[in-house]
């Protein structure tokens, strides 16, 4: 086994993606993840605390970049137009290899109740984090609950087109998804009327 390799946190996390889809996550060990990313268990340890840990990963980023997004909406923006501030922002973070785990971490998430739940509390997470930055803008909670609902749903169906393996052609960028998501949203919300 090779020494040092670059980009070691990105491998153990394909590496645990995979092994969750082909075996399951519970039969998924950590000696398995680092040996399929061909490193040690002590690597493995330095970037993550458990396997729990990786469907996390990233979770930082993203929440600081929708935090940053609504705060750099302009003063005088509504609360969805802070949101879809903050979408943007935090779309546009993302890289091709984001899109290349999509399917891996839709099948891994589908087939685990545990990752189910997990990926339940990182949408959480990041409602909470969107919450939180409107109302620092002045927005009533109640307001700011339901555009942060709408917001953090928008992502995950922009997310969901961008990353499909069965769209033909290239989707295009997630920034442009994410937002359209949260158009076609807003639009089904003002329906309910």
């Amino acid at each position: 086994m090779p020494r040092w390799k670059p980009d070691a946190r990105q491998r153990l996390v394909v590496a645990a993606l995979g092994l969750f889809a082909e075996q399951g996550y519970d039969e998924t060990t950590v000696a398995q993840i680092a040996e399929r990313a061909e490193l040690t268990r002590s690597t493995f340890f330095r970037h993550f605390s458990d396997k729990r840990e990786i469907l996390g990963a990233g979770q930082q980023a993203l929440s600081r970049l929708l935090d940053e997004g609504i705060g750099a909406a302009p003063a005088d923006a509504t609360p969805m137009a802070a949101v879809a501030a903050g979408l943007a922002r935090a779309s546009g973070g993302m890289t091709a290899f984001n899109r290349s785990l999509g399917p891996l971490l839709h099948a891994a998430i589908e087939a685990n109740e545990e990752l189910r739940s997990r990926a339940a509390m990182k949408n959480a997470g990041l409602a909470a984090v969107v919450v939180e930055a409107l109302e620092r803008r002045g927005v009533a909670e109640a307001a700011a609950r339901v555009a942060a609902e709408l917001g953090v749903l928008a992502f995950r169906i922009g997310y969901s087109r961008w990353t499909d393996p069965a769209r033909d052609e290239d989707p295009g960028e997630l920034a442009d998804l994410t937002l359209a998501a949260f158009d076609e949203l807003r639009a089904a919300a003002a329906e309910l009327r």
